[in-house]
């Protein structure tokens, strides 16, 4: 191992430059991604350079003093097999000590990971495709658009089903109308779901797309993905969701990649029953 590696916070443009790393690795990040990621926690996302080049990255998002996630982990090719990864992932587990953390695992990778204390949760399925969207929900009267100024509810909402705190991070990912599509059914206090599509390297993502039932869900998947255009769309499904699986399929979307979601520590509850689609794999 070269003795001039060194483990730091991403200075600007830096995660810009692992989010295209992401991208080679066929992962299909945002092209709007950076802005929103890092007001999750500023503090949470690590470069490993060698001198002044950097070699890899890592993520670990602190949404409260008791939930983390972990994410973006990846070392270049070109630097594989020389211990920095393990470096990089003991300053990020470091950085969250005292939290339970979350990630997305790849299949291959999900032993080593139980290998580091962490254990199964849930198995999420990446449905794609040309969305057959119905002619009658393209136009829904029942779904909004979100503007920033009213996303109070949203994140009451929000709050209710994903395990941390990330008034931060919503506010950018679905207060940035100019980069992504945010929507929800209901209005105020009485909000039954939401969801954001948002422009990738192909295609598009929704995500998150959380809500209280299927027909609230088909509403909003509806609406966001007409404005794809005839262009694919992708969405993550928990696997124990089985209605989020119908609906995809309903739409047309066949399934293209799994992970697990995977936790040290506490696991926490969420109600699976009500995600229709995890917002990232980097960020939980």
């Amino acid at each position: 191992m070269n003795s001039a590696f060194a483990v730091r916070t991403m200075r600007p443009g830096e995660l810009e430059l692992a989010l295209e790393w992401a991208r080679q690795e066929g992962w299909n990040p945002g092209l709007d991604d950076a802005l929103a990621f890092h007001e999750a926690d500023p503090s949470g996302f690590f470069v490993g350079v060698l001198g002044r080049l950097p070699v890899g990255c890592i993520s670990i998002v602190k949404y409260s003093e008791s939930f983390a996630f972990l994410g973006l982990y990846i070392v270049h090719p070109d630097f594989r097999g020389r211990g920095y990864g393990k470096m990089l992932w003991d300053k990020a587990m470091v950085s969250a000590e005292g939290r339970t953390v979350g990630l997305d695992g790849v299949p291959a990778q999900q032993d080593n990971y139980r290998r580091s204390g962490f254990e199964l949760a849930f198995r999420t399925v990446r449905y794609g495709g040309v969305a057959d969207v119905p002619k009658q929900l393209s136009g829904s009267p029942d779904v909004v658009t979100v503007s920033p100024e009213k996303l109070a509810g949203l994140l009451r909402y929000d709050a209710r089903i994903f395990p941390g705190e990330r008034r931060s991070f919503l506010s950018a990912w679905c207060g940035a109308p100019e980069k992504r599509k945010s929507v929800t059914v209901g209005r105020g206090g009485n909000i039954r779901g939401y969801g954001t599509l948002r422009r990738c390297f192909d295609g598009y993502k929704i995500g998150p797309l959380f809500a209280n039932d299927t027909e609230t869900a088909r509403a909003i998947l509806g609406a966001l993905a007409s404005e794809a255009e005839g262009t694919r769309v992708y969405l993550d499904i928990p696997v124990d969701n089985a209605d989020g699986i119908a609906l995809a399929e309903s739409f047309g979307l066949k399934p293209v990649f799994e992970t697990a979601r995977m936790y040290r520590g506490t696991m926490p509850a969420m109600p699976l029953n009500r995600v229709f689609g995890i917002t990232t794999l980097e960020l939980g």
